[in-house]
């Protein structure tokens, strides 16, 4: 059918997500008779569009599974949302699992953002600081929340996923700097506004 995938860097490179989803067809549509498939069953850990894959925690406690955009859509499938419960046929590739072909998916559990109403955890608060520059001390995309830090013996302040989403950012990475105002929220600080790091003049927190 198609050409047998043997290019063991090809896999890191998918990871990465420097290569467009046209650099893994040939992987996705070879022919996976000489492989060895394993059926897994798991959740959705997330997946990027955008970036053209995601990942599959396994309920077997396996290494996560990837799941690539060109797979999603050969079985019918447009995106996967956080949380929807999957079972797929995996290949053992040298990067590790790979999702090949998807056997079903229920999205009745999946956090769909257009479906989830105001969270508990979330609410807008009137900025009471200026424009600051803060560093992620984590945040969990699976949770919706995370915090960020001005440095030691300051309060966290806390980050929704919701207001990432309302000023266009995607995700935070541990260690990533951000420019944010912050207010008084229910339980301590929380972010009011956010922006990627280096927009506008805003100064720099020491």
């Amino acid at each position: 059918m198609g050409a047998k995938f043997t290019g063991e860097g090809e896999e890191g490179t998918g990871l990465s997500g420097e290569t467009g989803p046209a650099g893994h067809d040939d992987m996705l549509s070879s022919d996976a008779g000489h492989d060895t498939t394993i059926e897994v069953s798991g959740a959705i850990k997330w997946f990027d569009a955008g970036k053209g894959f995601g990942f599959i925690v396994p309920d077997n406690g396996m290494p996560d599974v990837l799941l690539h955009v060109t797979c999603l859509r050969r079985d019918g499938y447009q995106t996967a949302y956080e949380g929807a419960r999957i079972v797929v046929e995996a290949l053992n590739r040298p990067g590790g699992l790979q999702a090949f072909r998807i056997v079903s998916m229920d999205g009745s559990t999946a956090r769909h953002p257009a479906q989830m109403p105001a969270p508990r955890t979330h609410v807008v608060v009137e900025p009471t600081s200026g424009m600051v520059r803060l560093e992620v001390k984590w945040f969990n995309r699976i949770r919706g929340f995370g915090f960020l830090s001005a440095g030691e013996g300051t309060p966290d302040i806390f980050v929704h996923m919701e207001t990432l989403r309302r000023f266009g950012i995607t995700e935070l990475r541990p260690g990533q700097y951000v420019l944010v105002r912050y207010g008084n929220g229910p339980k301590g600080l929380m972010v009011a506004e956010i922006r990627p790091d280096g927009w506008g003049d805003a100064p720099s927190s020491h």
